[in-house]
């Protein structure tokens, strides 16, 4: 594993994950503009989101999902943000009453792009960075900006050598 490119690290195991995006979808529940307040249909932003965005849908009970995919990191780096994959234009239209999931907002350059595109729908992530929060509408924890989050799909579980002993 590569050194964060900040000071601080936040392990998220699967555990964690799967609760915060359960509490994500707690909170959306019956915040859409359909019947009885539901979503028309739930955008993960690729690759983070798609996790999330699975556990949202089965929660809430949508059965229309899709993806759009941005890429803004390579690895660690953060760069401009470009579109490699829109949504189906028939579902979204102007984004009323689409629910769109990532796992994390960090300088909000996705977001930014995204609300571009649709900007009626409802923004949600799971983790929240100050710079990258004004343009969420629903989020679960906020961590500081300096916070490099790890999530379990981007790690292995490997022997740790203890502190003293080679036993």
């Amino acid at each position: 594993m590569s050194k964060p490119p900040a000071e601080k690290a936040f392990i998220v195991s699967w555990d964690q994950i799967h609760r915060d995006s359960r509490a994500l979808a707690w909170r959306l529940d019956g915040q859409g503009s359909g019947p009885d307040g539901s979503w028309k249909a739930v955008i993960a932003i690729t690759r983070g989101g798609m996790t999330p965005a699975c556990i949202v849908a089965r929660e809430l009970n949508v059965r229309v999902v899709d993806t759009i995919s941005i890429k803004s990191y390579s690895h660690q780096a953060q760069s401009e943000a470009s579109l490699l994959k829109a949504p189906d234009a028939a579902i979204m239209g102007d984004g009323d009453n689409i629910l769109i999931i990532d796992d994390l907002v960090d300088s909000g350059k996705t977001l930014e792009v995204v609300r571009k595109m649709y900007p009626k729908a409802h923004l949600a992530t799971v983790y929240a960075k100050p710079k990258g929060r004004p343009l969420v509408q629903t989020f679960i924890t906020e961590v500081s900006q300096d916070t490099w989050i790890y999530f379990p799909w981007d790690l292995e579980l490997q022997y740790a050598k203890p502190l003293r002993g080679d036993e």
